[in-house]
C-alpha cells in the first residue's frame, strides 16, 4: 500500500508541474494569438507522458523520441519557469519579452547540448603500471561506456565511435556497460552489428553489462548480438589475454547475486590485472584487491548541468582519472546519452589510454 501511495503522490506532483508549465506556455502564446486551452492542454499532457506511452509497444517509437526531448523541458523548466513567473508578476507588461527569453534559452540549450552529444572527443592518457610477467612493454587501450544504442543514440553515432576507436590503433577495446538503451531491439532492427563488427584491435574487444541491460530484461539476446558483433562479453569472469594481462568483467551492481571481486581475482599475481565494472560504486575494494587498471562508466558526469553536483556527492570518482594507491581508475562520461540527446557540462567521449608496462 505504501508503494501505491508513493506512486500516486509522485504522479500527482508530476502532473501539477506539467500543468504549471503548460499554463505558463499557454499564457505566453495567448499574448500573440488565441488558442483553445483544452486542446492545448490535451496535447501538452500527451507530450508530457509520451515516454510512458512509448513503453506500451515498440511501434510507438515516435512517443519515445518526443518523451526524450520532453525531459529537457522538465530538467530546465524547473529552473526557468519559476523565475519567469516571478518576473512576469513584477513586470506584467514584459510578458512577451520574458517568454521570448525563456524560449531563446531553451533553443541555446538544445543547440549546444546537441553539439556536445553528437561531437565526441578522444581523451588521451598515459599511465605506467608494473610489468610483472607481461609479454609486451606497452598497450594502447580504448575505453568507452554508456552508448545507450537505440533510436537517438543510433547507428550513425556508433559509426562515429568505431571510426575514432580504429584511428587510435588500439591493442584492446573495453566497452564498459549500458551498450544499449534497455532493449536491444533497435540494435538488431537497425543492423548495428554490421558497424560494431568493424571495430579493430590487436587482442580483442570486450564488454560488460550495465544497469540498463538489466532493465531491458533481454540479456541473452544482447550477449548473442555482441558476440556476433565481435565483442566478447565478460559476465563475472576473468580471462588471461595474450599472456600479457588478466581481464575481469563484472556483472553490474544491479545484479545483487554478482560475485565478489575476490572470487574473480586471478589465482596468480604474475600479470597486470584489468577490471571492468560499469558502476564505480566502491573503488576501495578493487584497490585493496590489487587491481592495476579499473574502468567504469554509468555516471554520464551528470549529462546535463547541474546534475554533476549530485554525481560528485554520490561517487568517490564520478568522472575522469585518478590514481588510488597503486590502482589507476577511469570513469568515463560515456559515448552516448540517456533520454535527451543533449549534453551540457559533459561531452560524448572515448578514452585512449597508453599503458606503459615497466619493471619495478
Amino acid at each position: 500500500m505504501k508503494k501505491i501511495g508513493f506512486i500516486t503522490l509522485a504522479i500527482l506532483i508530476y502532473s501539477a508541474i506539467v500543468f504549471y508549465f503548460g499554463w505558463s506556455v499557454w499564457t505566453w502564446l495567448e499574448a500573440f494569438f488565441s488558442i483553445n486551452l483544452g486542446i492545448f492542454m490535451g496535447i501538452w499532457f500527451l507530450v508530457a507522458y509520451a515516454i510512458i506511452i512509448a513503453r506500451l509497444d515498440h511501434r510507438l517509437r515516435t512517443f519515445s523520441i518526443i518523451g526524450s526531448y520532453w525531459l529537457i523541458i522538465m530538467q530546465y523548466g524547473i529552473l526557468l519557469f519559476p523565475i519567469a513567473s516571478i518576473l512576469v508578476w513584477i513586470f506584467p507588461e514584459y510578458l512577451k519579452l520574458i517568454g521570448g527569453i525563456v524560449l531563446l534559452i531553451f533553443v541555446l540549450i538544445m543547440l549546444l547540448g546537441t553539439y556536445n552529444a553528437f561531437s565526441p572527443v578522444v581523451r588521451k592518457l598515459t599511465i605506467t603500471i608494473p610489468k610483472k610477467g607481461a609479454a609486451v612493454d606497452k598497450l594502447k587501450v580504448v575505453v568507452a561506456s554508456d552508448f545507450h544504442l537505440g533510436l537517438l543514440s543510433n547507428k550513425v553515432h556508433l559509426q562515429r565511435f568505431v571510426k575514432k576507436s580504429n584511428e587510435q590503433n588500439p591493442d584492446l577495446v573495453l566497452l564498459v556497460g549500458d551498450l544499449v538503451d534497455d532493449d536491444p531491439i533497435w540494435f538488431v532492427k537497425k543492423g548495428m552489428s554490421e558497424v560494431m563488427k568493424q571495430l579493430q584491435s590487436t587482442y580483442g574487444n570486450y564488454g560488460v553489462l550495465g544497469n540498463h541491460e538489466y532493465y531491458g530484461k533481454k540479456i541473452p539476446l544482447l550477449v548473442e548480438e555482441m558476440e556476433a558483433s565481435n565483442v566478447k562479453m565478460l559476465l563475472d569472469e576473468t580471462i588471461m589475454v595474450a599472456d600479457t594481462f588478466y581481464l575481469t568483467g563484472r556483472e553490474d551492481l544491479t545484479n545483487r547475486n554478482r560475485k565478489e571481486l575476490s572470487e574473480l581475482a586471478p589465482k596468480q599475481n604474475n600479470l597486470p590485472w584489468f577490471v571492468m565494472d560499469h558502476t564505480p560504486s566502491n573503488l576501495l575494494i578493487p584497490e585493496r584487491a590489487k587491481v592495476d587498471f579499473h574502468v567504469s562508466g554509468h555516471t554520464h558526469r551528470g549529462q546535463m548541468w547541474p546534475n554533476h553536483l549530485f554525481t560528485q556527492r554520490i561517487f568517490e570518482l564520478d568522472y575522469g582519472y585518478r590514481k588510488k594507491g597503486n590502482m589507476h581508475a577511469i570513469v568515463s562520461s560515456g559515448f552516448g546519452f540517456w533520454g535527451p540527446p543533449i549534453r551540457l557540462g559533459s561531452q560524448s567521449e572515448l578514452w585512449s589510454v597508453e599503458i606503459k608496462l615497466e619493471d619495478v
